[in-house]
């Protein structure tokens, strides 16, 4: 009964992309005008529904932007610069060091940071980079590390909630994350109805962003990329779709546990690839170093052809680290509630390293490339700029040390789309799942794979704007909630730090070591 199951629902998964396989070619030409027309028109909607400009003159502050910056840098300060004290002890957490037989979860720490940057360490590293500094310059560099090291506090706010409100189900199934803090922490507070609302809303809008920037977006910019080295695709771009459509599919048909497991294998074997891709740029150009940070920093606070000034620079620098870190958004909670552990403050720290990894050290090093090589404002490359086309960009910025290292990016590329899909999947599923209930999980894991497909038949520049209006949309509700409870957060914090000290934890330590042996 169980194989029959299995191969019901093999055929649900893979029957909508063998039929859009078949229209591919209506697709490509009249359809595929249709839906980037669609997806334009929904853009111009959203955009003015959710999203709206805070800033006077010629500078566009959208306010969910400006949300982001004032939430980060006052929770940086509420917690006394937490980002920068305690990433020692994090690192003795995902090592492995305060591990116990009271903790519970599907996952181990280290197995929820991996999935939780599998979904960030993706191309919003290399096209998001590409994009951000095409558009506003290389200033935009150094504010992405700004709300990179600022966003380090807001992930480790919403991760430690994530862990207090987490609901464990009879089957040992873990449902956790804005949903759960938001429904749960207003009630609270005497706010249960408003909690509720803006759970549900929190839930649609990360279902939204799950098949956007989670899903559309990772598959077109990944196309872009590959169709340079493989010109098979320009011609049948459909079927690199059905191609990720596979590869997805096979691992998020078994869940947390197997997209774990995936992630925990692809993660530090794409980012050693690509870093040392870049590092090999940068070495290369050891020479231009310094004067390339000066010009980032110099054109952070003044720059020179960039519309909005200073304020248009830091709007796209903190708007592409929110789409690739994806600090206070409130999507990589959903991951870390998962995590095995007896102190929900502790997995709090594990989480600090998200944002340091994916935008101090990856989205650095990619901005570092596209500005020594020099393609941000070369005319050559000026259609894959209007195209936002940012992988497409980065592939340039690659080719123009060795002829052949655009193959390594593509191959990056793919698997920094292929891991930030499944581990959006979940995510989405997961809000999926709190509006519609389990029993309707398989339904919306259809849907994503039928999106993968439809990726490849709509323009990346739509897919971004998208993806954006999604994405940042979810930090809305997240970041009311991170102000209504930051007080509990600091309670436990206080408590965890008082352990901590008094030398509590270390001998917690030893003891299940002595009981072990």
């Amino acid at each position: 009964m169980k194989y029959l199951v299995k191969v019901m629902v093999w055929a649900a998964l893979l029957l909508p992309t063998q039929l859009l396989a078949v229209q591919a070619a209506y697709a490509q030409s009249e359809g595929a005008a249709g839906i980037d027309a669609f997806f334009g028109s929904l853009n111009g909607y959203l955009a003015s529904v959710l999203f709206f400009d805070v800033m006077p003159g010629d500078a566009n502050m959208p306010f969910i932007v400006g949300w982001l910056v004032i939430g980060a840098v006052y929770l940086t300060c509420r917690f006394g610069f937490i980002n920068v004290r305690m990433m020692g002890h994090a690192l003795q957490v995902i090592r492995g060091k305060y591990q116990s037989s009271d903790d519970r979860g599907e996952v181990s720490p280290f197995q929820a940071l991996t999935t939780a940057l599998s979904a960030t360490v993706g191309l919003g590293n290399i096209a998001g980079v590409a994009i951000a500094v095409s558009i506003g310059g290389p200033g935009a560099t150094f504010w992405m590390i700004m709300a990179g090291f600022f966003g380090m506090t807001s992930k480790f706010t919403e991760v430690t909630l994530a862990q207090t409100y987490r609901e464990i189900r009879p089957d040992g199934r873990i449902m956790g994350g804005a949903m759960e803090y938001l429904s749960k922490g207003f009630a609270e507070k005497g706010m249960a109805g408003v909690g509720k609302t803006l759970a549900m809303l929190f839930a649609v809008l990360c279902v939204g962003a799950s098949l956007g920037g989670g899903n559309a977006f990772q598959v077109s910019q990944a196309l872009g990329a590959v169709q340079g080295e493989i010109s098979f695709f320009k011609e049948f771009p459909w079927v690199f779709g059905v191609f990720m459509a596979g590869a997805v599919g096979l691992v998020i048909i078994g869940g947390i546990k197997r997209i774990a497991h995936a992630a925990e294998a692809i993660v530090p074997t794409m980012v050693f690839i690509y870093l040392s891709a870049c590092l090999w740029i940068i070495l290369s150009h050891a020479a231009d170093i310094p004067s390339a940070f000066s010009l980032i920093i110099s054109e952070a606070f003044s720059p020179t052809a960039v519309a909005g000034g200073m304020v248009g620079v830091l709007v796209q620098g903190f708007k592409r680290a929110a789409f690739s870190s994806e600090a206070g958004i409130g999507s990589a909670a959903i991951a870390h509630s998962t995590a095995s552990v007896k102190y929900p403050i502790r997995q709090g720290f594990v989480a600090l390293y998200e944002p340091f990894i994916d935008t101090i050290i990856i989205c650095t090093m990619t901005a570092l490339v596209i500005v020594l090589t020099g393609v941000y404002n070369a005319p050559e490359y000026h259609a894959l700029v209007e195209a936002s086309k940012g992988a497409a960009l980065t592939a340039a910025a690659f080719g123009t040390v060795i002829s052949w290292f655009p193959i390594i990016l593509s191959v990056s590329v793919v698997l920094f789309a292929y891991s930030t899909m499944i581990s959006w999947s979940y995510y989405g599923e997961r809000c999926w799942t709190y509006v519609f209930g389990e029993r309707y999980s398989m339904v919306y894991r259809i849907i994503f794979l039928m999106f993968v497909v439809l990726a490849s038949l709509v323009s990346a520049g739509n897919i971004l704007d998208f993806s954006d209006l999604l994405l940042l949309s979810m930090a809305f509700p997240n970041f009311l909630a991170l102000y209504l409870l930051q007080g509990k957060v600091a309670t436990a914090l206080k408590e965890y730090l008082g352990r901590l000290r008094s030398g509590e934890m270390d001998r917690e330590v030893a003891a299940a070591a002595s009981e072990s042996s």
